[in-house]
């Protein structure tokens, strides 16, 4: 691909400034979390297992802990000087998952970049696949795989089970073509696109879609956006219950309905998301198809939060409530390193 089709606009610059370390680890696993210990140990030793399995291909894990209070920090230190692998922990007190993931994409040292969500496992030939899927040399893409349930006792939501390799359209919706539990890339890439928008994700004002609107911004800087059916990972997201279910469901397109607007002039594609939605919707009044059958869950949710999350990304536009890109852009790699294992 033509390197000169992503040169960064003027107000952009890279999420990932050269650092100084003389040698880079292949991949950087980058690993958010805030008060859940229980789940991020096994998430680490999962990753440390795959690296172990597939020693040839150097790696690194940055985990960014987002303002913990139940052991977190304490727990990293002490992994961090036994690891078999370099484990960097970073604290990162702005709250949001986006700061998180800022703050570890300002760490990370690898060629290529792993997002993996503190509640997930790495299967055991993780490594061995990605490898695979970076040989070719290619780097202006990024790359999604395979999430599975973890616990057969959580319902079926977050996952990503297709069997065949697929490439992102506009078509297709962006959200959950790729999770943001399971997102690879090079990191040139996120050089290029920089730093995610602070706004948007758990913990922030939009609640979801951080990874979302990473793809978009992919799309729109000319990159492709791959699904493949392995470097799988189980998810444990522990959600048992319909609340549960329904509140995420909710969430989630309360982002896409600023992602939606935010994108207005640039994607205007996603717009016609947003009337299928509502002409589902409309068809469900008839007696029409929910939009998961299986778990219950209406067209309704998608149109209403998708209304409410552009009403709100309004709002923080007039208010000018900063995206703060320019500030994670300018992060120093060595901001906040709390402990590093050589």
């Amino acid at each position: 691909m033509n390197v000169e089709r992503h040169r960064l606009p003027r107000n952009v610059r890279p999420a990932l400034p050269a650092p100084p370390w003389p040698q880079r680890p292949a991949v950087s696993f980058i690993v958010c979390t805030r008060d859940r210990l229980a789940v991020l140990e096994a998430c680490i030793d999962s990753i440390r297992a795959a690296c172990r399995a597939h020693p040839a291909f150097a790696a690194e894990l940055v985990v960014v802990d987002n303002g913990s209070r139940d052991g977190t920090a304490s727990y990293l230190s002490s992994t961090a000087a036994i690891s078999d692998i370099a484990l960097t922990a970073i604290s990162e007190p702005r709250p949001g998952l986006a700061a998180a993931r800022n703050a570890g994409l300002a760490r990370a040292r690898g060629q290529v970049l792993v997002f993996v969500d503190d509640d997930c496992r790495l299967d055991g030939n993780y490594l061995v696949d990605l490898e695979r899927h970076y040989a070719s040399g290619e780097k202006w893409l990024i790359r999604g795989g395979r999430v599975e349930i973890g616990d057969a006792r959580d319902l079926p939501f977050t996952i990503k089970r297709c069997d065949k390799r697929e490439v992102l359209t506009r078509a297709v919706h962006p959200g959950g073509f790729v999770l943001g539990c399971n997102m690879t890339m090079h990191r040139e890439v996120a050089a290029l696109i920089g730093p995610f928008d602070e706004r948007f994700g758990a913990g922030g004002a939009l609640r979801s879609a951080e990874d979302t609107d990473y793809l978009v911004r992919a799309m729109l800087a000319g990159m492709a956006v791959e699904y493949v059916p392995d470097m799988t990972i189980f998810h444990h997201h522990g959600r048992r219950n319909r609340e549960a279910i329904d509140r995420l469901h909710r969430d989630y397109h309360f982002g896409n309905g600023a992602l939606c607007l935010k994108h207005l002039r640039r994607a205007p594609w996603l717009l016609r998301h947003f009337y299928w939605a509502a002409r589902a919707a409309l068809r469900e009044l008839a007696g029409g198809p929910r939009f998961d059958g299986d778990l219950g869950l209406s067209h309704w949710p998608i149109v209403l939060m998708n209304l409410a999350g552009a009403a709100k990304f309004a709002f923080l536009v007039l208010a000018r409530h900063p995206s703060r890109q320019a500030r994670s852009a300018q992060q120093t790699p060595e901001a906040g390193v709390e402990a590093s294992a050589p």
